[in-house]
């Protein structure tokens, strides 16, 4: 306990310093607001419009969660498709691994011209983006079972079926939280550059994406600062909640979420 305490409050230290070098520069060139704005204007941008950056931050909120929700379910069982048939994943897994080296730039506009503009859009978008890295830590989890157990388990007439749920499954559990906690990360990119491109379906309604081209257009790089703020707790929130899903599901089982393994 004492260790965490001590980490949160180095951590916070360190942004304190990061906060006071930032103020001292933007004061010390006499830098305007409209090119770099100091962390008080940016606090008091917040302040002032905490609605319309909470707004935007739920539609961002259900787009990059609605894409990676949807990129672990495929993943999953694509990945249990892989582990099951040897031919399929020499056929088919290197065209999943492709999904990471297409930029999202150029494939969102093709996207939204299919789908039409909007959230569906954006979370397709996300999903794409999401879930190579599910579908490849995965995959590797299922498949690098010592092979001792599997016919232990063969040994007492397992059908596949079990082999693949009570064996290759918990297994690669620690393989697939590290999936997700990457997948997690680039799903709020993943939904702010699909807004940048599918905007919003009302006007003056968006997600992040879609509220900092605004405020880029009017000059308001206070308030595009603070929506920049927003999109990073964003993904930290995602990143935490995946990790305590993790320390949930294996910390009374695997080594690597035991105390002793995390000290």
């Amino acid at each position: 306990m004492k260790k965490q305490a001590l980490l949160v409050f180095n951590s916070a230290v360190v942004l304190a310093f990061l906060l006071c070098v930032w103020q001292a520069v933007v004061r010390l060139n006499h830098l305007p607001v409209y090119i770099l704005p100091d962390p008080l204007t940016v606090l008091k941008v917040l302040r002032l419009r905490y609605m319309a950056v909470l707004a935007s931050l739920w539609i961002t909120t259900e787009e990059a969660a609605g894409g990676l929700l949807l990129a672990i379910l495929v993943g999953v069982v694509a990945a249990m498709f892989f582990a099951q048939w040897r031919w399929l994943r020499q056929l088919l897994y290197p065209y999943t691994i492709l999904l990471q080296t297409v930029p999202i730039v150029a494939i969102a506009p093709l996207i939204i011209n299919w789908v039409g503009a909007g959230i569906f859009s954006v979370t397709v978008v996300t999903f794409i983006i999401s879930l190579a890295p599910i579908i490849a830590n995965t995959t590797q989890g299922l498949i690098s079972v010592d092979e001792n157990f599997i016919q232990l388990f063969v040994m007492h007439k397992a059908t596949p079926a079990q082999v693949l749920f009570k064996l290759r499954l918990p297994h690669a559990l620690p393989n697939l939280f590290t999936g997700i906690r990457i997948s997690a990360g680039v799903s709020v990119i993943g939904g702010i550059t699909g807004e940048l491109f599918a905007g919003s379906t009302r006007v003056g309604e968006g997600g992040l994406g879609y509220a900092m081209i605004y405020a880029n257009n009017q000059m308001e790089t206070g308030y595009l600062f603070a929506l920049v703020i927003a999109a990073t707790a964003l993904g930290f929130s995602f990143f935490f909640i995946v990790m305590f899903l993790e320390w949930l599901a294996l910390h009374n089982w695997h080594a690597s979420n035991r105390p002793q393994a995390l000290e």
